[in-house]
C-alpha cells in the first residue's frame, strides 16, 4: 500500500508495464508536427523543437494520467479521482461546474468561456489535489497559475482543504518558490519518440486494446456537488458593494476582507467604474480621434507579488480590447487582449451594467492610488 502523495517507484521511474498501450489510444494534436516531419524538417529547428515539446507534453500528461489512476485505486486515503479522456462517459460542458470539455479536459466554465482546466483531481476525506503536470524545466509561468486555480476550488468545494500536487522531471528549477500548499513529485527523464513513431507509421505494431480500471473512487466530474457560484453575478456584486461606501470612493476595507481576496486571486482584477475618454486622455497618453461616449474602464489588478494596482481597459468593438497599465516605472504600456480571452467578456459585461454613478475623475483615481499604496 502506498501513502497517499508520497511518490510510487513506478511513477518515479516511468514505468509503462501496467498501462498496456493506453497513452496510444488518446487523439494527439500534431497535424502541425507531422506537416513539419513530412517537408522534412531538421530536428534542430526551432519551428519542430517547439511543436514537438507541445506534442511531448501531451503525451506525458497521458502517461501520469494513466499511472496516476492506478495509483489512486491502491490507495487507502484516497476517496474519488475524477474520469477523463476515454475513461468517461462522453458528456457535454456543463456551465457553472467542473465537467469535461470537447477536448476532454476537466474544466470548470461559465456559459461561454473556461475559468479553470484540471490535469486530473484527487480527493482524501479532508483533502482536495489539484494535479499540475508538466515537461517545462522553469515553473515560473506554472507558479502564477496556481493561485486562480486554488482559489476557485476554495469558493466551489469549501469543505475540502485545497493543495496542489506538481510532477516535473528531473532537473526542473524554481521548485523551492512554490507554495506551502504544493507538493512536488520529480520523475525521470521522458521521451514520447515511441507515441510518434506509432503515429507516424501505425501499421508496424498491433495495438492492445484499451485497459481501464473500474472502482467506485472513479467518479464522472459533473456528479460532484459543488458550492454553488456565478461567476459574473459575484463579479457585479463585488463592484456594487465596493462602490457603495457611504463617505469613501473605494470601500477598501471590504476590498482587504481575507474572502473578498480569495476572489481577487480567482479574478485577478476586479472592475471599479470608468473615466470618460477625455479625462484618461493625458492620463493613458491617448494618441488619435475618440468617440465622446468611449469608456475606459477602470480595475483594481492583483499582481503575483500580492500588490493591487490601477489598469486601464477600452473596448472599441466586442472582441477589440486594449489593456493599459504601468510598470515600475511608471511607464504606460499598451497591450491587445486575447479576442476570445474572458477579459473581453467581462469588460463588456461590466461596461453595461455601470451607470453614471460609476463615473471617475482623475482626482478620484489619484485618491485610489493614495489608498492602495497605504495598504501596501
Amino acid at each position: 500500500m502506498y501513502i497517499m502523495l508520497d511518490i510510487s517507484e513506478s511513477i518515479k521511474k516511468l514505468d509503462e508495464s501496467d498501462i498496456s498501450d493506453n497513452i496510444l489510444h488518446y487523439d494527439y494534436n500534431t497535424k502541425h508536427l507531422l506537416s513539419l516531419i513530412e517537408k522534412g524538417a531538421d530536428k534542430d529547428d526551432p519551428s519542430y523543437l517547439s511543436s514537438y515539446r507541445s506534442f511531448e507534453g501531451e503525451v506525458f500528461e497521458n502517461f501520469i494520467y494513466e499511472k496516476l489512476l492506478r495509483y489512486v485505486e491502491q490507495s487507502n486515503e484516497v476517496e474519488k479521482f475524477i474520469l477523463k479522456g476515454y475513461h468517461q462517459n462522453k458528456q457535454k460542458a456543463y456551465a457553472n461546474t467542473l465537467s469535461i470539455s470537447e477536448k476532454q479536459q476537466i474544466v470548470y466554465r461559465t456559459k461561454s468561456r473556461e475559468i479553470s482546466e484540471f490535469d486530473a483531481m484527487i480527493f482524501t476525506k479532508t483533502e482536495l489535489y489539484f494535479v499540475e503536470m508538466t515537461l517545462v524545466k522553469s515553473v515560473i509561468k506554472l507558479r502564477k497559475r496556481l493561485r486562480k486555480k486554488k482559489a476557485l476550488l476554495e469558493i466551489i468545494f469549501p469543505n475540502y482543504e485545497i493543495k496542489a500536487l506538481i510532477i516535473l522531471n528531473d532537473g526542473a528549477t524554481g521548485t523551492k518558490q512554490f507554495p506551502p500548499y504544493c507538493k512536488v513529485w520529480f520523475t525521470g527523464s521522458y521521451s514520447a519518440q515511441n507515441v510518434l513513431d506509432y503515429i507516424i507509421n501505425p501499421q508496424d505494431r498491433q495495438l492492445k486494446p484499451k485497459l481501464k480500471i473500474k472502482s467506485k473512487k472513479m467518479v464522472e466530474a459533473h456528479t460532484l456537488k459543488t458550492h454553488p457560484f456565478r461567476y459574473y453575478n459575484t463579479m457585479s456584486w463585488i463592484t456594487k458593494t465596493l462602490r457603495s461606501h457611504k463617505t469613501h470612493i473605494v470601500d477598501m476595507q471590504f476590498l482587504m476582507n481575507f474572502k473578498i481576496q480569495r476572489y481577487h486571486d480567482l479574478y485577478n482584477k476586479f472592475y471599479i467604474g470608468y473615466l470618460r475618454v477625455d479625462e484618461a486622455k493625458d492620463l493613458l497618453s491617448l494618441e488619435g480621434d475618440y468617440n465622446e461616449e468611449q469608456r475606459v474602464i477602470v480595475a483594481l489588478e492583483k499582481k503575483h507579488s500580492n500588490e493591487i494596482v490601477l489598469t486601464y481597459y477600452i473596448q472599441f468593438a466586442r472582441k477589440n480590447l486594449f489593456l493599459y497599465s504601468f510598470d515600475d516605472d511608471e511607464m504606460i504600456t499598451k497591450e491587445k487582449k486575447d479576442p476570445y480571452g474572458i477579459t473581453v467578456t467581462e469588460v463588456f459585461h461590466m461596461n453595461k451594467m455601470m451607470d453614471e454613478k460609476y463615473e471617475l475623475s482623475i482626482s478620484n483615481i489619484n485618491t485610489i492610488k493614495k489608498l492602495l499604496n497605504f495598504k501596501r
